[in-house]
Protein backbone atom coordinates (compact mmCIF):
# COMPACT_ATOMS: atom_id res chain seq x y z
CA UNK A 1 0.00 0.00 0.00
CA UNK A 2 1.42 3.35 -1.01
CA UNK A 3 0.84 6.84 0.28
CA UNK A 4 -0.57 7.96 -3.06
CA UNK A 5 -4.35 8.09 -2.96
CA UNK A 6 -6.57 7.85 -6.04
CA UNK A 7 -10.30 8.38 -5.88
CA UNK A 8 -12.85 6.46 -7.94
CA UNK A 9 -14.87 9.57 -8.75
CA UNK A 10 -13.58 13.08 -9.63
CA UNK A 11 -14.46 15.70 -7.03
CA UNK A 12 -16.65 17.50 -9.58
CA UNK A 13 -18.72 14.41 -10.44
CA UNK A 14 -21.49 12.83 -8.37
CA UNK A 15 -20.69 9.33 -7.10
CA UNK A 16 -22.67 6.88 -9.21
CA UNK A 17 -21.75 3.78 -7.23
CA UNK A 18 -24.28 2.39 -4.79
CA UNK A 19 -24.00 -0.86 -2.88
CA UNK A 20 -21.95 -2.60 -5.57
CA UNK A 21 -18.77 -4.43 -4.53
CA UNK A 22 -15.59 -2.38 -4.49
CA UNK A 23 -12.96 -4.25 -6.48
CA UNK A 24 -9.43 -4.51 -5.08
CA UNK A 25 -8.14 -2.26 -7.88
CA UNK A 26 -10.46 0.54 -6.70
CA UNK A 27 -9.47 0.37 -3.03
CA UNK A 28 -7.52 3.37 -1.76
CA UNK A 29 -6.55 5.40 1.29
CA UNK A 30 -5.39 4.71 4.80
CA UNK A 31 -7.20 4.04 8.04
CA UNK A 32 -6.17 7.41 9.46
CA UNK A 33 -8.17 9.11 6.70
CA UNK A 34 -11.27 8.10 8.69
CA UNK A 35 -10.35 10.28 11.68
CA UNK A 36 -11.36 13.65 10.17
CA UNK A 37 -14.35 12.04 8.46
CA UNK A 38 -15.74 11.24 11.92
CA UNK A 39 -14.36 14.34 13.66
CA UNK A 40 -16.02 16.87 11.32
CA UNK A 41 -19.63 15.90 12.05
CA UNK A 42 -18.99 15.53 15.78
CA UNK A 43 -17.68 19.06 16.37
CA UNK A 44 -21.32 19.83 16.99
CA UNK A 45 -23.60 22.22 18.82
CA UNK A 46 -25.63 19.17 19.84
CA UNK A 47 -22.74 18.21 22.10
CA UNK A 48 -23.03 21.59 23.82
CA UNK A 49 -26.75 20.99 24.22
CA UNK A 50 -26.33 17.50 25.66
CA UNK A 51 -23.59 18.69 28.01
CA UNK A 52 -25.81 21.48 29.32
CA UNK A 53 -28.63 19.00 29.87
CA UNK A 54 -26.41 16.97 32.23
CA UNK A 55 -26.17 19.97 34.56
CA UNK A 56 -29.89 20.66 34.21
CA UNK A 57 -30.50 17.05 35.32
CA UNK A 58 -28.93 18.09 38.64
CA UNK A 59 -25.40 16.67 38.31
CA UNK A 60 -22.27 18.25 39.71
CA UNK A 61 -19.51 19.03 37.22
CA UNK A 62 -17.34 16.04 38.15
CA UNK A 63 -20.36 13.74 37.89
CA UNK A 64 -21.18 15.14 34.45
CA UNK A 65 -17.58 14.61 33.31
CA UNK A 66 -17.67 10.99 34.55
CA UNK A 67 -20.88 10.38 32.56
CA UNK A 68 -19.33 11.97 29.46
CA UNK A 69 -16.33 9.63 29.61
CA UNK A 70 -18.53 6.56 30.16
CA UNK A 71 -20.91 7.59 27.38
CA UNK A 72 -18.01 7.74 24.90
CA UNK A 73 -16.96 4.11 25.38
CA UNK A 74 -19.53 2.76 22.85
CA UNK A 75 -17.54 4.51 20.10
CA UNK A 76 -15.37 1.38 20.20
CA UNK A 77 -18.35 -0.57 18.81
CA UNK A 78 -18.65 1.94 15.96
CA UNK A 79 -15.00 1.23 15.13
CA UNK A 80 -15.41 -2.55 15.33
CA UNK A 81 -18.39 -2.45 12.97
CA UNK A 82 -16.45 -0.20 10.54
CA UNK A 83 -13.88 -2.97 9.97
CA UNK A 84 -16.50 -5.03 8.14
CA UNK A 85 -16.59 -2.48 5.30
CA UNK A 86 -13.11 -3.23 3.89
CA UNK A 87 -13.55 -6.94 4.65
CA UNK A 88 -16.74 -7.25 2.59
CA UNK A 89 -16.19 -4.38 0.17
CA UNK A 90 -19.77 -3.15 0.37
CA UNK A 91 -22.10 -1.11 2.56
CA UNK A 92 -23.21 -2.01 6.07
CA UNK A 93 -26.82 -2.42 4.97
CA UNK A 94 -25.69 -5.30 2.75
CA UNK A 95 -23.27 -6.83 5.27
CA UNK A 96 -26.10 -7.22 7.78
CA UNK A 97 -27.62 -9.84 5.47
CA UNK A 98 -25.19 -12.16 7.25
CA UNK A 99 -26.91 -11.28 10.53
CA UNK A 100 -30.61 -11.21 9.66
CA UNK A 101 -30.84 -13.25 6.45
CA UNK A 102 -31.73 -11.93 3.02
CA UNK A 103 -35.39 -11.28 3.78
CA UNK A 104 -34.95 -10.45 7.44
CA UNK A 105 -32.39 -7.81 6.54
CA UNK A 106 -34.88 -6.05 4.29
CA UNK A 107 -37.26 -5.61 7.19
CA UNK A 108 -34.57 -4.45 9.63
CA UNK A 109 -32.96 -2.01 7.17
CA UNK A 110 -36.33 -0.66 5.99
CA UNK A 111 -37.32 0.15 9.55
CA UNK A 112 -34.05 0.82 11.34
CA UNK A 113 -32.09 2.50 8.54
CA UNK A 114 -34.74 5.02 7.62
CA UNK A 115 -35.83 5.65 11.20
CA UNK A 116 -32.31 6.39 12.42
CA UNK A 117 -31.54 8.52 9.37
CA UNK A 118 -34.72 10.59 9.61
CA UNK A 119 -34.26 11.24 13.34
CA UNK A 120 -30.63 12.29 13.02
CA UNK A 121 -31.29 14.45 9.99
CA UNK A 122 -34.09 16.17 11.88
CA UNK A 123 -32.11 16.69 15.09
CA UNK A 124 -29.17 18.29 13.32
CA UNK A 125 -31.24 20.38 10.93
CA UNK A 126 -33.28 21.42 13.97
CA UNK A 127 -30.12 22.75 15.64
CA UNK A 128 -29.13 24.82 12.61
CA UNK A 129 -32.72 26.00 12.16
CA UNK A 130 -33.04 27.32 15.72
CA UNK A 131 -29.58 28.90 15.67
CA UNK A 132 -30.09 30.43 12.23
CA UNK A 133 -33.53 31.71 13.19
CA UNK A 134 -32.14 33.23 16.40
CA UNK A 135 -29.47 35.10 14.44
CA UNK A 136 -31.92 36.28 11.77
CA UNK A 137 -34.26 37.39 14.56
CA UNK A 138 -31.57 39.80 15.74
CA UNK A 139 -31.58 41.25 12.22
CA UNK A 140 -35.33 41.83 12.27
CA UNK A 141 -36.62 38.54 10.76
CA UNK A 142 -38.73 37.36 13.67
CA UNK A 143 -41.43 35.03 12.29
CA UNK A 144 -41.16 32.05 14.71
CA UNK A 145 -42.22 29.47 12.12
CA UNK A 146 -41.39 30.79 8.65
CA UNK A 147 -37.77 31.74 9.40
CA UNK A 148 -36.61 28.37 10.84
CA UNK A 149 -38.51 26.52 8.11
CA UNK A 150 -36.74 28.52 5.39
CA UNK A 151 -33.37 27.91 7.06
CA UNK A 152 -34.17 24.20 7.18
CA UNK A 153 -35.03 24.08 3.48
CA UNK A 154 -31.81 25.83 2.43
CA UNK A 155 -29.56 23.71 4.65
CA UNK A 156 -31.34 20.52 3.60
CA UNK A 157 -30.80 21.29 -0.08
CA UNK A 158 -27.05 21.77 0.41
CA UNK A 159 -26.88 18.63 2.53
CA UNK A 160 -28.45 16.51 -0.21
CA UNK A 161 -25.91 17.88 -2.68
CA UNK A 162 -23.09 16.63 -0.43
CA UNK A 163 -24.72 13.19 -0.35
CA UNK A 164 -25.12 13.18 -4.12
CA UNK A 165 -21.42 13.88 -4.71
CA UNK A 166 -20.65 11.22 -2.16
CA UNK A 167 -17.54 9.45 -0.96
CA UNK A 168 -14.80 11.39 -2.77
CA UNK A 169 -16.21 14.76 -1.70
CA UNK A 170 -16.64 13.60 1.89
CA UNK A 171 -13.17 12.08 2.18
CA UNK A 172 -11.40 15.05 0.60
CA UNK A 173 -13.36 17.95 2.08
CA UNK A 174 -14.03 16.76 5.63
CA UNK A 175 -10.42 17.24 6.85
CA UNK A 176 -10.76 20.92 5.90
CA UNK A 177 -14.25 21.09 7.39
CA UNK A 178 -12.99 19.51 10.65
CA UNK A 179 -10.19 22.09 10.92
CA UNK A 180 -12.52 25.04 10.27
CA UNK A 181 -15.13 23.79 12.74
CA UNK A 182 -12.52 23.09 15.39
CA UNK A 183 -11.19 26.64 15.08
CA UNK A 184 -14.69 28.16 15.33
CA UNK A 185 -15.81 26.02 18.27
CA UNK A 186 -12.55 26.57 20.16
CA UNK A 187 -12.99 30.32 19.66
CA UNK A 188 -16.52 30.08 21.03
CA UNK A 189 -15.21 28.00 23.94
CA UNK A 190 -12.78 30.80 24.75
CA UNK A 191 -15.69 33.22 25.23
CA UNK A 192 -17.68 30.66 27.25
CA UNK A 193 -14.96 29.89 29.80
CA UNK A 194 -15.00 33.32 31.51
CA UNK A 195 -18.65 32.71 32.43
CA UNK A 196 -18.03 29.27 33.94
CA UNK A 197 -18.59 28.80 37.66
CA UNK A 198 -15.65 26.53 38.38
CA UNK A 199 -16.83 26.03 41.94
CA UNK A 200 -20.36 25.21 40.77
CA UNK A 201 -22.56 23.28 43.17
CA UNK A 202 -25.97 21.97 42.23
CA UNK A 203 -28.79 23.93 43.95
CA UNK A 204 -30.14 20.66 45.38
CA UNK A 205 -27.36 18.02 45.36
CA UNK A 206 -28.61 14.61 44.29
CA UNK A 207 -28.09 11.48 46.35
CA UNK A 208 -29.11 7.85 46.14
CA UNK A 209 -31.69 6.85 43.54
CA UNK A 210 -32.21 10.37 42.09
CA UNK A 211 -28.46 10.68 41.51
CA UNK A 212 -28.22 7.32 39.77
CA UNK A 213 -31.32 8.17 37.74
CA UNK A 214 -29.75 11.41 36.47
CA UNK A 215 -26.42 9.74 35.68
CA UNK A 216 -27.96 6.78 33.86
CA UNK A 217 -30.29 9.01 31.84
CA UNK A 218 -27.29 11.13 30.85
CA UNK A 219 -25.36 8.01 29.87
CA UNK A 220 -28.23 6.79 27.67
CA UNK A 221 -28.41 10.16 25.89
CA UNK A 222 -24.64 10.22 25.24
CA UNK A 223 -24.33 6.55 24.24
CA UNK A 224 -27.13 6.88 21.70
CA UNK A 225 -24.85 8.80 19.31
CA UNK A 226 -22.10 6.20 18.75
CA UNK A 227 -24.62 3.35 18.91
CA UNK A 228 -26.54 4.88 16.00
CA UNK A 229 -23.56 4.77 13.63
CA UNK A 230 -23.97 1.23 12.34
CA UNK A 231 -23.37 2.87 8.94
CA UNK A 232 -19.63 3.13 9.74
CA UNK A 233 -18.72 0.37 7.23
CA UNK A 234 -19.99 2.61 4.42
CA UNK A 235 -17.25 5.18 5.04
CA UNK A 236 -14.53 2.53 5.37
CA UNK A 237 -15.47 0.22 2.50
CA UNK A 238 -13.07 1.84 -0.02
CA UNK A 239 -10.04 1.00 2.16
CA UNK A 240 -7.82 -1.90 0.96
CA UNK A 241 -8.79 -5.27 2.43
CA UNK A 242 -5.35 -5.54 4.02
CA UNK A 243 -5.86 -2.44 6.20
CA UNK A 244 -5.26 -3.31 9.84
CA UNK A 245 -8.46 -3.62 11.79
CA UNK A 246 -6.96 -2.03 14.89
CA UNK A 247 -6.14 1.09 12.88
CA UNK A 248 -9.69 1.31 11.51
CA UNK A 249 -11.16 0.92 14.99
CA UNK A 250 -8.83 3.55 16.47
CA UNK A 251 -9.36 6.13 13.69
CA UNK A 252 -13.14 5.74 13.78
CA UNK A 253 -13.54 5.61 17.58
CA UNK A 254 -11.16 8.46 18.40
CA UNK A 255 -12.42 10.58 15.48
CA UNK A 256 -15.92 10.46 16.91
CA UNK A 257 -15.22 10.28 20.63
CA UNK A 258 -12.63 13.03 21.16
CA UNK A 259 -14.67 15.98 19.81
CA UNK A 260 -17.82 14.58 21.44
CA UNK A 261 -16.15 14.35 24.84
CA UNK A 262 -14.50 17.76 24.68
CA UNK A 263 -17.45 19.82 23.48
CA UNK A 264 -19.97 17.96 25.64
CA UNK A 265 -17.77 18.90 28.61
CA UNK A 266 -17.79 22.50 27.36
CA UNK A 267 -21.60 22.32 27.24
CA UNK A 268 -21.65 21.22 30.88
CA UNK A 269 -19.40 24.14 31.81
CA UNK A 270 -21.62 26.46 29.79
CA UNK A 271 -24.68 25.50 31.81
CA UNK A 272 -23.01 26.59 35.07
CA UNK A 273 -22.77 30.16 33.78
CA UNK A 274 -26.36 30.51 32.54
CA UNK A 275 -29.22 31.18 34.90
CA UNK A 276 -32.48 29.27 34.68
CA UNK A 277 -34.40 32.23 33.24
CA UNK A 278 -31.98 32.54 30.32
CA UNK A 279 -32.10 28.79 29.70
CA UNK A 280 -35.91 28.91 29.54
CA UNK A 281 -35.57 31.07 26.41
CA UNK A 282 -33.63 28.24 24.72
CA UNK A 283 -30.01 27.20 24.88
CA UNK A 284 -29.38 28.68 21.44
CA UNK A 285 -30.45 32.13 22.70
CA UNK A 286 -28.47 31.78 25.93
CA UNK A 287 -25.33 30.73 24.06
CA UNK A 288 -25.44 33.53 21.50
CA UNK A 289 -25.97 36.04 24.32
CA UNK A 290 -22.54 35.12 25.72
CA UNK A 291 -20.74 35.84 22.45
CA UNK A 292 -19.66 39.20 21.04
CA UNK A 293 -21.74 40.51 18.15
CA UNK A 294 -19.08 39.72 15.54
CA UNK A 295 -18.70 36.08 16.66
CA UNK A 296 -22.39 35.17 16.70
CA UNK A 297 -22.76 34.97 12.89
CA UNK A 298 -19.48 33.06 12.58
CA UNK A 299 -20.66 30.53 15.14
CA UNK A 300 -24.01 30.08 13.41
CA UNK A 301 -22.20 29.49 10.12
CA UNK A 302 -20.10 26.88 11.92
CA UNK A 303 -23.24 25.19 13.24
CA UNK A 304 -24.69 25.09 9.73
CA UNK A 305 -21.44 23.71 8.26
CA UNK A 306 -21.39 21.03 10.95
CA UNK A 307 -25.02 20.18 10.25
CA UNK A 308 -24.30 19.81 6.56
CA UNK A 309 -21.25 17.62 7.20
CA UNK A 310 -23.06 15.30 9.60
CA UNK A 311 -26.29 15.08 7.66
CA UNK A 312 -24.42 14.81 4.38
CA UNK A 313 -22.74 11.66 5.68
CA UNK A 314 -26.02 10.33 7.10
CA UNK A 315 -27.91 10.98 3.87
CA UNK A 316 -25.09 9.42 1.83
CA UNK A 317 -25.18 6.15 3.76
CA UNK A 318 -28.97 6.10 4.00
CA UNK A 319 -29.23 6.55 0.23
CA UNK A 320 -27.95 2.99 -0.16
CA UNK A 321 -30.55 1.47 2.17
CA UNK A 322 -33.30 1.25 -0.48
CA UNK A 323 -30.95 -0.58 -2.83
CA UNK A 324 -29.93 -3.08 -0.15
CA UNK A 325 -33.56 -4.09 0.46
CA UNK A 326 -34.32 -4.56 -3.23
CA UNK A 327 -36.12 -1.33 -4.13
CA UNK A 328 -35.25 -0.47 -7.75
CA UNK A 329 -33.91 3.04 -7.20
CA UNK A 330 -30.51 4.54 -7.90
CA UNK A 331 -28.46 6.02 -5.08
CA UNK A 332 -28.87 9.68 -6.09
CA UNK A 333 -32.70 9.70 -6.27
CA UNK A 334 -32.67 7.75 -3.02
CA UNK A 335 -30.60 10.51 -1.39
CA UNK A 336 -33.24 13.04 -2.45
CA UNK A 337 -35.99 10.91 -0.89
CA UNK A 338 -34.04 10.59 2.39
CA UNK A 339 -33.56 14.35 2.47
CA UNK A 340 -37.26 14.96 1.91
CA UNK A 341 -38.21 12.67 4.81
CA UNK A 342 -35.74 14.34 7.17
CA UNK A 343 -36.88 17.81 6.10
CA UNK A 344 -40.52 16.99 6.81
CA UNK A 345 -39.70 15.70 10.31
CA UNK A 346 -37.54 18.76 11.00
CA UNK A 347 -40.30 21.17 10.04
CA UNK A 348 -42.69 19.30 12.34
CA UNK A 349 -40.25 19.57 15.26
CA UNK A 350 -39.54 23.25 14.56
CA UNK A 351 -43.20 24.01 15.03
CA UNK A 352 -43.81 21.80 18.06
CA UNK A 353 -40.83 21.66 20.44
CA UNK A 354 -37.65 23.25 21.75
CA UNK A 355 -34.15 22.16 20.79
CA UNK A 356 -33.26 20.84 24.25
CA UNK A 357 -36.48 18.85 24.61
CA UNK A 358 -36.20 17.33 21.13
CA UNK A 359 -32.55 16.31 21.51
CA UNK A 360 -32.90 14.57 24.86
CA UNK A 361 -36.16 12.78 24.10
CA UNK A 362 -35.29 11.55 20.62
CA UNK A 363 -31.74 10.47 21.46
CA UNK A 364 -33.05 8.29 24.28
CA UNK A 365 -35.76 6.78 22.08
CA UNK A 366 -33.11 5.95 19.48
CA UNK A 367 -31.48 3.59 21.97
CA UNK A 368 -34.44 1.22 21.73
CA UNK A 369 -33.32 0.37 18.21
CA UNK A 370 -29.72 1.48 17.89
CA UNK A 371 -28.45 -0.30 21.00
CA UNK A 372 -29.53 -3.83 20.02
CA UNK A 373 -28.71 -3.49 16.31
CA UNK A 374 -25.23 -2.05 16.90
CA UNK A 375 -24.50 -4.68 19.55
CA UNK A 376 -25.57 -7.57 17.32
CA UNK A 377 -23.53 -6.17 14.41
CA UNK A 378 -20.39 -5.84 16.54
CA UNK A 379 -20.96 -9.30 18.05
CA UNK A 380 -21.22 -10.83 14.58
CA UNK A 381 -17.97 -9.13 13.49
CA UNK A 382 -16.18 -10.56 16.52
CA UNK A 383 -17.68 -14.07 16.31
CA UNK A 384 -17.12 -14.26 12.56
CA UNK A 385 -13.61 -12.81 13.01
CA UNK A 386 -14.55 -10.24 10.37
CA UNK A 387 -14.73 -12.88 7.66
CA UNK A 388 -17.28 -11.71 5.11
CA UNK A 389 -17.55 -12.77 1.50
CA UNK A 390 -18.77 -9.82 -0.52
CA UNK A 391 -19.85 -12.06 -3.39
CA UNK A 392 -21.91 -14.34 -1.13
CA UNK A 393 -23.68 -11.35 0.39
CA UNK A 394 -25.17 -10.59 -3.04
CA UNK A 395 -26.54 -14.11 -3.56
CA UNK A 396 -30.21 -13.68 -2.72
CA UNK A 397 -31.81 -16.95 -3.83
CA UNK A 398 -32.83 -20.00 -1.75
CA UNK A 399 -29.79 -22.10 -0.92
CA UNK A 400 -27.42 -19.13 -0.83
CA UNK A 401 -25.06 -18.81 2.18
CA UNK A 402 -27.19 -16.19 3.92
CA UNK A 403 -30.63 -17.50 3.05
CA UNK A 404 -30.83 -19.39 6.35
CA UNK A 405 -34.47 -20.43 7.01
CA UNK A 406 -36.65 -19.06 4.25
CA UNK A 407 -34.49 -15.93 4.06
CA UNK A 408 -34.64 -15.25 7.80
CA UNK A 409 -31.88 -15.67 10.38
CA UNK A 410 -33.81 -16.16 13.60
CA UNK A 411 -30.77 -15.55 15.81
CA UNK A 412 -30.30 -12.00 14.55
CA UNK A 413 -33.97 -11.09 14.45
CA UNK A 414 -34.69 -12.49 17.92
CA UNK A 415 -31.60 -10.87 19.47
CA UNK A 416 -32.64 -7.42 18.24
CA UNK A 417 -36.30 -7.81 19.21
CA UNK A 418 -35.53 -9.05 22.71
CA UNK A 419 -32.90 -6.34 23.16
CA UNK A 420 -35.40 -3.66 22.16
CA UNK A 421 -38.13 -5.07 24.43
CA UNK A 422 -35.78 -5.18 27.41
CA UNK A 423 -34.54 -1.66 26.65
CA UNK A 424 -38.13 -0.36 26.73
CA UNK A 425 -38.58 -1.82 30.22
CA UNK A 426 -35.54 0.08 31.53
CA UNK A 427 -36.00 3.34 29.56
CA UNK A 428 -36.77 6.55 31.45
CA UNK A 429 -37.65 9.82 29.73
CA UNK A 430 -40.49 12.30 29.27
CA UNK A 431 -42.16 10.21 26.58
CA UNK A 432 -41.96 6.80 28.25
CA UNK A 433 -40.81 5.32 31.55
CA UNK A 434 -40.58 1.55 31.57
CA UNK A 435 -41.99 -0.37 34.55
CA UNK A 436 -38.58 -1.60 35.69
CA UNK A 437 -37.10 1.89 35.39
CA UNK A 438 -39.98 3.26 37.45
CA UNK A 439 -39.48 0.58 40.08
CA UNK A 440 -35.82 1.66 40.43
CA UNK A 441 -36.56 5.33 40.88
CA UNK A 442 -36.40 6.27 37.17
CA UNK A 443 -32.93 4.81 36.63
CA UNK A 444 -32.30 4.29 32.89
CA UNK A 445 -30.40 1.06 32.29
CA UNK A 446 -31.74 0.65 28.76
CA UNK A 447 -28.31 0.74 27.11
CA UNK A 448 -26.26 -1.75 29.17
CA UNK A 449 -29.11 -4.20 29.71
CA UNK A 450 -30.19 -4.27 26.06
CA UNK A 451 -26.58 -4.72 24.93
CA UNK A 452 -26.05 -7.65 27.30
CA UNK A 453 -29.30 -9.31 26.23
CA UNK A 454 -28.73 -8.78 22.50
CA UNK A 455 -25.13 -10.00 22.55
CA UNK A 456 -26.00 -12.95 24.79
CA UNK A 457 -28.96 -14.12 22.70
CA UNK A 458 -27.09 -13.77 19.40
CA UNK A 459 -24.06 -15.63 20.73
CA UNK A 460 -26.15 -18.41 22.29
CA UNK A 461 -28.14 -18.99 19.09
CA UNK A 462 -25.01 -19.13 16.88
CA UNK A 463 -23.08 -22.17 18.11
CA UNK A 464 -21.10 -22.49 14.87
CA UNK A 465 -19.91 -18.89 15.03
CA UNK A 466 -19.33 -19.19 18.75
CA UNK A 467 -16.97 -22.12 18.19
CA UNK A 468 -15.23 -20.27 15.34
CA UNK A 469 -16.48 -22.86 12.83
CA UNK A 470 -18.10 -20.45 10.36
CA UNK A 471 -17.86 -21.71 6.80
CA UNK A 472 -18.14 -18.19 5.44
CA UNK A 473 -15.17 -17.77 3.09
CA UNK A 474 -12.67 -14.97 3.57
CA UNK A 475 -12.26 -12.49 0.72
CA UNK A 476 -8.81 -12.38 -0.77
CA UNK A 477 -6.50 -10.08 1.15
CA UNK A 478 -8.83 -9.55 4.11
CA UNK A 479 -7.08 -9.52 7.48
CA UNK A 480 -7.99 -12.30 9.91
Amino acid sequence: MTDAVSYPEPLTHPETRGIELIEASERHGRARDLFPVWAAPNVSVLNLTVGASLILLGLELWQAFAVIIAGSIPWVLTGIVATSGPAAGTSGSVITRAIYGIRGNRVVVAFFGWFISAVFLALNWLASSFMGAELLGQLGFTDPVLVPVLVTLVVAAVTVLVAVYGHSLILRSYPIVASVLLAIFLLVTGFILPHVQWGYAAPAPLEGAPLWAAMTIGFAILASTPLSYSNSPDLARYLPGSTKRSHIIAATAFGGALPCMFFTAVGALLATGIDAAAMDLGIESALLALLPAWLGPIFVVGVIINTISLNGMTTYTASMAFQSIGVPIRRIPSAVVVGAIGTALTIYLVMSTSLLEAVNMMLQLLVLISGPTMTVFATDVLLRRNRYSGEDLFKEKPGSPFWYNGGWHIAGILAVILGAVVASLFLSNAAWTGPLAAAMGSMDLSVPVSMIVSAGVYTALNPALRRGLSKTPVIEGAPV
